[in-house]
């Protein structure tokens, strides 16, 4: 087994404040508690050998093993199989969701291991990394049944039931059982404050009870959806995903759970994701909402809110573009030099320097996340019109733009469609709920940007809305155009955008967002294609009416899924998985395309000959 194992071998599971991943061998390989964005107690992604990791295999002697992995249906419970010649073996990995949604550094990842057939041997081994490898930890074993780590700030318990029996080694613990046919056992890791009380003993009781509990709550919580389409499991799916990404004491989603992992291996366009994109988490909770989610929109729009009202921001702007899950604007980039990185994928970085960016497509993406409600509250409207007359006065101006290039400052397209978007948004709020604004103003703001970007957004050389306003470049971002609302789906200048957009972007229904050589991003190397521009795609094909490719690149889209259906930020060269994963931009993304598939379907199928003209588009 290669020491770094495929980005998408992974699935996730976690308690709506944090999650780690468990590799399809039975590897945790990242978890970061109490919170997302904390320091990591397994980062053996990052570094094989550093990063520290807790792994459940099955013991050598069995011979050949062939391990599956798949997720209980409607559930996080995700469980990795083996089976040998000697038997079949199960770890049901889960962490019970916190019904409280008070922020706690009490978490439980809970691991119970079973034997269905024969009998098998098992080897565990937990190898805690505190502080991202920076920190040492000491260990205190308790008569095998027990071990407590001990780190800066935070404790790690590790308990036992059935017959394991841990063994100090150095400043880890191992063990080695065995388990047959219809017995089980559990392993139990607990964080808590440092010094806190210990939870209690894991008896077979409490942890099949915990089960129980994490599986109602998943059931339960898929109920609210209102999703009867054609690809249920594939959108549930990336429904739970989204819910497992937000952290629940604020109602923050976070852009992907890791930091570090390369949008091309051995590059250096690696990032951490694990902060709250006003961009991503708006149009996160907009695909919940789509789903007939209120409850995640809601708790959304009271952060947003809290953001807007403190108003302090590294960027010195109403809203900066990203912040800690708690609403901390402050997200310090650095190196850690002592990690090897994803098969040597450098450097590896923690915070983000991109957060003090000026990219003005976040006022767009925040008012159409703020209207998306019958409920305005009178203070929470106050600050929203003055963020609308703030912008009346900084629209037109350049930014870095939507993908955070570090190439300088541009007047790009995307941003002005997204300030049209904020201008739009507040009209109709304002209208519709009858709050007091500058309509006058906001209206010819509005119309102001409208033609701005038809005068100097549009190419007519290319026939396509560009970039920026001094390029010839196309950039994928634009795909939003008609879901925004700018131009309807089968306008003659979208049309035409799109054709250029597959011919320049697209590659057997992969796209890129934009070509790094004729825009230079300030980066070195390259990068895969973009799976949320992959879905965008899709969907502007389906609004577009050319239902039979975006049917098959759909389809074609659902095989770069990983084998629990989760997807990562990109897609290389061949199918693999790259960047930080799961990603929720691209889980967002395909819960769109779906939905935008199955209503343009619908309608097609209604009419008398649905499949009119089907061979000659699809050609």
């Amino acid at each position: 087994m290669h020491a770094y194992p495929p980005i998408a071998d992974h699935g996730m599971v976690g308690d709506l404040q944090t999650a780690a991943l468990v590799s399809s061998a039975g590897a945790v390989d990242w978890w970061c508690a109490p919170r997302f964005d904390s320091p990591s107690l397994f980062a053996a992604l990052l570094d094989a050998e550093r990063g520290g990791s807790c792994t459940i295999t099955a013991d050598p002697d069995a011979g050949r093993v062939t391990t599956r992995q798949l997720y209980l249906s409607d559930t996080a419970v995700l469980i990795t199989r083996y089976m040998t010649a000697g038997g079949v073996g199960e770890i049901a990995d889960f962490m019970e969701p916190l019904r409280d949604p008070v922020a706690t550094d009490r978490h439980r990842l809970v691991r119970v291991v079973r034997v269905v057939r024969g009998s098998m041997g098992f080897a565990f081994a937990c190898r805690p990394r505190f502080d991202y490898a920076r920190a040492e930890h000491t260990l205190e074993l308790d008569d095998g049944a027990a071990a407590l780590f001990h780190g800066p700030g935070l404790d790690l318990h590790v308990q036992v039931s059935g017959p394991v029996e841990l063994t100090a080694e150095n400043t880890d613990v191992t063990a080695h059982f065995t388990l047959q046919a219809g017995s089980t056992a559990a392993i139990v890791l607990s964080t808590a404050a440092a010094g806190g009380a210990p939870p209690p003993a894991p008896g077979s009781g409490s942890v099949f009870a915990a089960f129980d509990s994490c599986c109602r709550f998943w059931h339960t919580w898929l109920r609210g959806s209102t999703y009867r389409g054609r690809w249920r499991d594939m959108v549930h799916r990336s429904a739970i995903t989204l819910k497992l990404l937000t952290y629940a004491p604020t109602g923050a989603p976070i852009a992907a759970l890791t930091a570090g992992l390369p949008e091309q291996v051995g590059g250096e366009r690696n990032w951490d994701y694990r902060y709250t994109w006003i961009r991503d988490a708006s149009l996160s909770v907009r695909a919940l909402l789509d789903l007939g989610f209120t409850a995640e929109a809601q708790a959304f729009r009271r952060w947003l809110r809290d953001r807007l009202e403190a108003g302090a921001t590294a960027s010195g702007e109403p809203l900066q573009i990203m912040y800690r899950v708690d609403g901390d604007p402050e997200l310090t980039e650095e190196t850690l030099d002592h990690l090897a990185g994803y098969r040597n994928s450098r450097p590896v970085r923690i915070g983000n320097g991109a957060a003090g960016q000026i990219q003005l497509d976040i006022y767009g993406e925040a008012a159409d996340a703020l209207a998306q409600t019958t409920d305005i509250a009178v203070r929470g409207w106050q600050n929203f019109a003055g963020l609308v007359d703030w912008l009346c006065d900084n629209w037109d101006r350049p930014d870095e733009g939507v993908w955070e290039t570090r190439g300088g400052q541009q007047n790009f397209t995307y941003s002005r469609l997204m300030t049209w978007v904020a201008f739009d948004r507040a009209v109709r709020a304002a209208t519709a709920h009858a709050r007091p604004a500058d309509l006058p103003r906001w209206t010819a703001a509005r119309d102001a940007v409208f033609e701005q970007i038809l005068d100097r957004g549009w190419s007519e050389e290319r026939r396509a809305f560009t970039q920026h306003y001094d390029t010839e470049v196309l950039d994928a971002a634009l795909l939003l155009m008609p879901r925004m609302g700018f131009l309807s789906p089968r306008d003659p200048d979208w049309l035409s955008t799109l054709d250029a957009m597959e011919a320049e972007l697209v590659s057997d229904s992969l796209v890129h967002r934009y070509d790094p050589a004729a825009a230079p991003d300030g980066l070195t190397g390259s990068e895969g294609t973009f799976t949320l521009c992959s879905f965008l795609y899709v969907e502007a094909l389906a609004r577009a009416g050319r239902l039979t490719r975006a049917r098959y690149g759909f389809d074609k889209m659902l095989t770069y899924a990983n084998h629990v259906g989760l997807f990562a930020e990109e897609i290389g060269p061949s199918g693999e998985q790259l960047g930080n994963f799961p990603q929720a931009f691209t889980h967002l993304a395909q819960i769109a395309a779906a939905l935008a598939l199955d209503e343009e379907l619908d309608r097609a199928e209604s009419r008398p000959d649905p499949g009119a003209g089907v061979a000659a588009e699809f050609r």
